[in-house]
């Protein structure tokens, strides 16, 4: 009797994790954008990286790929560190007129795909 309610919380659980990812359809991929600026913050860690870059007409939250990802290709956490000059190029976010997710980054002369 103990495994069905055990079961049953796992099924409720699982749409509520889908759920906190926000999916990439809330991104407009018709037009590809370029955010350039020094990084004002950076969180290197999961789901996915983020910075902030002081652009030139607004302050922009950059989301970039996962931490096992951007390690994988080469951005460690050193290479999106707050000061450094980025050049972000991707999608709008639909949602919110502040964000970005970045297909690829340039930072002291180095690209990373992040997709």
């Amino acid at each position: 009797m103990q495994r069905v309610p055990a079961i049953a919380l796992l099924l409720l659980a699982a749409p509520a994790a889908v759920l906190a990812h926000h999916g990439w359809g809330s991104y407009d991929a018709s037009k590809t954008i370029i955010v350039e600026g020094p990084i004002a913050t950076s969180s290197y860690t999961n789901p996915h990286a983020l910075i902030t870059v002081k652009a030139p007409d607004k302050v922009w939250t950059v989301t970039l790929a996962p931490t096992t990802r951007m390690q994988s290709r080469g951005a460690p956490a050193e290479l999106v560190g707050v000061g450094k000059i980025v050049k972000a190029e991707g999608y709008a976010s639909k949602v919110d007129p502040d964000e970005m997710r970045a297909e690829r980054i340039t930072v002291e002369g180095k690209t990373v795909e992040m997709r």
